[in-house]
């Protein structure tokens, strides 16, 4: 923790230290419920990386752009209502 941050801290602990147990007891529980929260979504971003290079084939990029192109079908017939 740097010095601008502990400074941050004193500030912040300097303003709670005269609330009641209770309502510090809240912030405790808002803080600990962001951290989580944060935590979470730290968690989402890397299962995305996870991802990256899953995708395992023999086949080139050509040859699997050519079977994707060649496996699509136009039907552009209008049903009647």
């Amino acid at each position: 923790m740097n010095l601008n941050n502990i400074n941050i801290a004193d500030n912040f602990f300097g303003m709670i230290k005269n609330l009641s147990a209770e309502v510090r007891l809240e912030l405790i529980s808002r803080i600990t419920e962001s951290l989580k929260e944060s935590h979470f979504k730290d968690q989402e971003k890397q299962s995305w990386k996870e991802l990256y290079g899953s995708w395992d084939d023999p086949r080139s990029a050509d040859e699997i752009i050519e079977d994707l192109r060649s496996s699509r079908n136009t039907n552009r017939q209008i049903e009647d209502f």
